[in-house]
Order: structure tokens, then sequence, then C-alpha cells
């Protein structure tokens, strides 16, 4: 994702170098009993002042739902904004920071999520959402998985396992394709308008399977389907043997920040079964909707 915004001045800041040297304030030189320290690598120091600028920012997106200028986050984070612009530029550039350009903000990426399913998966959004899905499962007898959008992808936050022996393989930290599977036709076909149409017109439609959608106007045609209808299918689309049914997990804007889908294998229910279950998942997903940070 590019950074636009444009780079501003520096004045009024003052940056780390120019602070007095460590020890030289209100410090005499040769006070007794008082050793001096020893000298540190400017340039280890620098290194490591850097990392911790970079923890900082994100820790003060953490702290803005709605996100925040690079203005904002220099002037909270007391530093110059050339050096916030840039660190913003690296973090965005590595997936721990999302820019969002009609509103020249930054949030916190999902790179950040993936770190912390990998600490501890029953916390935070994957925590919240656990028991709902479970609920799903026990009511449905299959596999409810929880994905959202990471670029071109969707991203598996969380998936609680059917009681039958097959498993469905997309655990917590999956990505997959957008345009193969039902999690991520119902996020391309709820997301923002804008966002939508430069997916409809830029997504990568590799084939996954022979049935997978390549062509873009039929790709066109089976989102408009999934916005008339409210929710998704996959039909071997992604895997073959498989097949699956999704919603989305709106916001307060009306747009989707999640899916979630029943998966299972297409021996044990035909497309109409499947699509039988929707009301089950619209239910569970406006309670997602009130209990989940929504991004």
């Amino acid at each position: 994702m590019s950074v636009k915004e444009a780079t501003g001045g520096d004045a009024g800041i003052q940056s780390p170098e120019e602070a007095p040297a460590e020890g030289s304030v209100n410090e005499p030189a040769n006070e007794p009993g008082v050793q001096a320290k020893p000298a540190k690598s400017a340039k280890g120091d620098s290194r490591t002042d850097m990392v911790g600028k970079a923890l900082g920012l994100l820790v003060l997106l953490g702290d803005e739902p709605r996100g925040a200028s690079a203005s904002d986050l220099s002037r909270r984070a007391d530093l110059p904004f050339s050096t916030t612009y840039r660190l913003l530029g690296s973090l965005t550039r590595d997936g721990f920071v999302d820019y969002e350009p009609d509103g020249r903000r930054y949030h916190l990426g999902l790179r950040i999520f993936q770190l912390g399913q990998r600490v501890s998966n029953h916390h935070g959004f994957a925590g919240t959402a656990l028991p709902i899905l479970r609920r799903v499962t026990e009511q449905s007898g299959e596999a409810t998985i929880l994905s959202v959008r990471d670029g071109i992808h969707h991203l598996t936050v969380n998936k609680v396992d059917g009681p039958q022996t097959f498993r469905v393989t997309s655990d917590p930290g999956h990505l997959g394709a957008l345009h193969t599977t039902a999690v991520g036709k119902a996020l391309v076909a709820f997301a923002e308008d804008s966002e939508r149409e430069r997916l409809l017109a830029e997504l990568p439609l590799e084939p996954l399977t022979e049935v997978s959608i390549t062509d873009r106007a039929q790709f066109r045609a089976e989102i408009d389907k999934v916005r008339r209808q409210g929710y998704a299918v996959m039909d071997e689309e992604n895997e073959l043997g498989m097949r699956a049914v999704a919603v989305p997990v709106f916001n307060s804007q009306g747009v989707a920040f999640a899916s979630l889908a029943t998966a299972v294998p297409v021996f044990r229910l035909s497309l109409e079964a499947l699509v039988a279950l929707v009301p089950l998942l619209q239910d569970a997903a406006a309670e997602l909707a009130a209990r989940l940070p929504q991004r």
C-alpha cells in the first residue's frame, strides 16, 4: 500500500540528536564518588531509538480506532514530522500499518493482528468471537470460519471444526484468495464502494480449480448477485470436494469488516441445504458486529 501524504517541516520539535548529551545537565564533572558512564555507540543508540519510536507509534495507533494522520502522530509522539512520516512508511510497507488515502489516516495493520494470534489465540478479536462460532457449529454440525480482508486476500482469524471426522484446513492465520472463497466474495461485495470497484478491476483472478471464476465480467456479476441476495457461496471453486456459504459482518457504516462462513464437504450437504443455514449465520453475524472491535 503506497503512502501519498506529503511531508512537512520539523519546526518547533526538538530531535533527540539536538537534546543535551547524557550526563551533561546539572552533573558536576568531578563530583566525588560518582563514576562517569561509559560512552555508548551512537550507531547502536540510533537503531535502538528508531525501534522504540516505531513501537511508540504503533501504541498510539492502538488508541485510535478511527486512525490518525501523520501530523497528529508526530505531535502526540513529540517526534519530527519527517521522522514520523519515514517510520510510518516503513511500517506500512511491512504490513504493520495500513494507510487510508481518502482520509489521509493511518490504522494498525493486520500484521499486528497476525502476531497477536500467535501469542494468544484465545484473547481479543478471536477470543470474543469464539463462543459465537462454537454455538453456530453446535447448531449446524459443521465448521464455522471467521475471516477479515488483508489486502487482496482473506485472513482466517478463527475457526471451530464440526464434530465430524472430516476437518476443514483453513486454520487461524491462513491467507486465502478472495475470488474463489465464500468469505472472500462477501468481503468484496460489501466493501466500501470505491474499494469494491478497485478490487473488481484489479484483483488477480487466478484459477485454483477448474470451476474457479477467472473472467472479470463473470466475477462482477457474481459480486452483484452476492449483494442482491446478502450471502455468498463457494462450490468447489477454491478446493475440490468443498463448498461453503458466507455472510458479511457489518460495521456501523454498513461495510463488511469481517465475514462468517460454514464450510462442508460436498458429499455431506447439498448447496440448497447449505444455503438454508444463512439465517443462522446472519443472526451470529449481527451478534459479532455488536461485540467485535470494528476496523
